[in-house]
């Protein structure tokens, strides 16, 4: 018996914020269920792992990119009018900043650039892509900064950029995460046009969003990503194991658990087969190919 299975993008972000959740992201890579992931490179856990994702990605293939952080961490650069007493600053306080075209824009060059470098100077290679950690790449002023940046550095060989906007319509289909979809996507709206007049591709479709709270269960959410419309589609995720690097750095944590576990376990496997999907890098997505069932 054969069936056919459409490739879609299955991206973890956050790796190398701490050992627990790269830890959770190499598992998941391995395993097949997760064909994707950003890398946080102003984080310690990144040098540290770096090597070793490498070599993960050589016998299991995935993309690997830049989860560009402006929130919540430490900069590599000085940030000067971005960070406060060597911290970046929240998700609100920035989107505010945005929205009002107040950005320090020199200072949010220079952080991308440093973590593009960090992100080089391991891998020894571009991103395949570029994100953002809390969606904050698409933020109005960041992004033009984001592809601009991508367009001067990568001309020869542009990454791909996350696009976290997709039609209210589709949003509201899946129900789960909708009132979040509209306020992430009309924050973001426009990235996709303003890059592919660059000439980088993004993907058309944007899932996996939740209020990161027990119900409705993770199982649920990820089901709920599968269905639809879309032939560049990206659901993201963020497993990981809380281990008391994770706690002292971020306040997502209980939520990273209850997504590790379903990932890995054979209901996953049951509920992208029963969609017709398959993890698959950005490249193949659209593709569809013949499996034996």
């Amino acid at each position: 018996m054969y069936e056919y299975r459409k490739s879609i993008v299955i991206c973890a972000d956050d790796y190398g914020l701490s050992t627990g959740v790269c830890d959770a992201i190499e598992t998941l890579i391995e395993k097949g269920r997760l064909s994707a992931t950003g890398a946080m490179t102003g984080m310690p856990a990144w040098r540290r792992r770096a090597e070793g994702l490498r070599a993960l990605a050589r016998a299991h293939p995935a993309d690997i990119g830049l989860h560009f952080t402006l929130t919540g961490q430490r900069p590599l650069s000085p940030a000067r009018g971005l960070a406060r007493d060597g911290r970046l600053p929240e998700i609100g306080a920035l989107a505010l900043r945005a929205l009002a075209g107040v950005l320090p824009r020199p200072a949010i060059r220079d952080e991308l650039r440093a973590q593009l470098d960090a992100f080089e100077e391991e891998w020894d290679a571009p991103p395949d892509f570029l994100d953002g950690h809390q969606h904050a790449h698409a933020l109005p002023g960041i992004r033009d900064i984001v592809i601009a940046e991508l367009s001067a550095r990568y001309a020869g060989r542009l990454p791909w950029l996350r696009n976290c906007s997709e039609p209210a319509a589709r949003a509201r289909r899946r129900g789960i995460g909708f009132r979040k979809a509209i306020i992430v996507g009309t924050l973001g709206a426009g990235t996709a046009q303003a890059a592919a007049k660059a000439g980088i591709v993004s993907n058309d479709s944007f899932r996996g969003l939740y209020g990161f709270m027990p119900e409705p269960p993770y199982r649920e959410v990820f089901r709920a990503a599968l269905a639809g419309p879309g032939e560049r589609i990206l659901v993201h995720c963020h497993p990981g194991v809380v281990d008391e690097e994770l706690r002292a750095l971020d306040p997502l944590l209980e939520p990273r658990e209850w997504e590790l576990a379903y990932l890995g376990s054979d209901a996953c496997g049951e509920d992208m087969a029963a969609a017709g999907v398959q993890p698959a890098r950005f490249a193949e997505t659209g593709e569809r190919s013949v499996v034996r069932g």
